[in-house]
């Protein structure tokens, strides 16, 4: 599986899962961390890590081994680190508050998803 099916892979479990805001960025010559990062909201803590799982069952499918999580206990930033992909899931609050988007979208990078999320 490529790493760009692996992406809309996990972006469409997110989707299928009422994540709310999902972003796929290519970040391949912007930093050493990975090639894509994948962000995403929950509503609340326990759907912020309930997506977390669900991302995580999708990753395993798709062959992706975690190498590290942060965040699970929590429940509002939850960072899974799959060597070639990071996914950041945020409560919403924090989403707004560290707007990391500002960071790694310049514009040109964003990966096209195929979602409607005009309805969430």
């Amino acid at each position: 599986m490529t790493e760009n099916a692996v992406v809309q892979k996990l972006a469409s479990r997110l989707w299928e899962r009422k994540a709310l805001d999902i972003v796929a960025l290519n970040v391949q010559g912007m930093t050493v961390l990975c090639d894509y990062m994948i962000l995403a909201s929950g509503r609340n803590t326990n759907q912020v890590k309930a997506l977390a799982d669900d991302v995580d069952e999708a990753a395993a499918e798709a062959g992706l081994t975690l190498r590290r999580s942060e965040g699970a206990g929590e429940g509002r930033w939850v960072v899974l680190d799959y060597a070639t992909v990071l996914v950041h899931i945020f409560h919403q609050e924090e989403r707004a508050f560290y707007h990391l988007e500002r960071l790694w979208d310049d514009g040109t990078n964003r990966v096209e998803l195929g979602l409607d999320q005009s309805e969430t």
